[in-house]
């Protein structure tokens, strides 16, 4: 089986795009590329196992309900503002979790220079759904959120600053490959991803993709799910990489 992973940015240019083969006590990273239209990943997405987008995919639903009443000029009375207040409606459920589990806060979609990739995630999501991909942003289906900052973090792959540069992106990988000395990545790939910070973590994406494949990463809690099928739901591995390793179906 193949998993693929997607670095989303606003437009193809700067999105990337890999797919990993996974085999008995194995996997290899068979394609990556940059500059991806949206009709590539949906190409490159079909028979995979999973399919990990790192963007988010949806906005918090009391910052919409915000939005939608301050348009309509009927902003409800409320006991409370000030920056506690809108510091919630600038993080979705998923947001607080990850910060909650793993002290890295992700980036707010609604107030830091996320919007515009959203705005492409969402179409991208809608083209999935009218391929016959409904797209459930719980991270329930095939098609799932996610975050390699901190899943790398949960891997303990840490190199700070390596979308600066080429040689801080080899260290990099070569920490990711030096605790997964299973994964095989060609020399092309490896100069590619010197070059770009996108491939990098398309990479990543696709190794997170194989996770939710295994049921590996934190589900929505209950409390959290009714929100999480609005708003999206960062998928974040819960074990080791060598987990990643478990015997799936359609393994060759």
């Amino acid at each position: 089986m193949f998993t693929v992973g997607v670095d989303l940015a606003a437009e193809p240019k700067k999105t990337a795009l890999a797919t990993i083969s996974w085999h008995a006590g194995g996997a290899s990273l068979d394609h990556l590329q940059v500059d991806v239209d949206d009709e590539t990943v949906i190409d490159r997405s079909r028979g995979a196992g999973s399919v990990g987008i790192d963007c988010a995919f949806g906005w918090p639903i009391e910052f919409v309900e915000f939005l939608t009443a301050h348009a309509a000029g009927q902003l409800p009375e409320r006991d409370e503002s000030g920056l506690d207040w809108r510091r919630r409606l600038a993080y979705r459920h998923t947001d607080r979790f990850v910060r909650e589990l793993t002290g890295q806060r992700p980036l707010s979609v609604a107030t830091d220079r996320l919007g515009l990739t959203a705005m492409r995630c969402a179409e991208l999501i809608d083209v999935f759904a009218r391929d016959d991909e409904p797209v459930d942003r719980s991270g329930a289906g095939r098609v799932v959120e996610v975050y390699p900052a901190v899943a790398l973090r949960q891997w303990e792959v840490v190199v700070r600053g390596y979308k600066t540069t080429a040689a801080l992106r080899r260290r990099a990988l070569e920490k990711l490959t030096a605790r997964a000395p299973w994964f095989d990545v060609s020399d092309e790939h490896m100069r590619l991803i010197e070059r770009s910070d996108d491939a990098f973590d398309a990479s990543v994406s696709a190794l997170i993709a194989r996770a939710h494949y295994l049921g590996l990463t934190h589900a929505p809690p209950p409390e959290a799910r009714s929100a999480a099928r609005v708003e999206g739901w960062i998928a974040v591995p819960s074990t080791s990489l060598d987990d990643l390793l478990l015997s799936g179906a359609g393994d060759s």
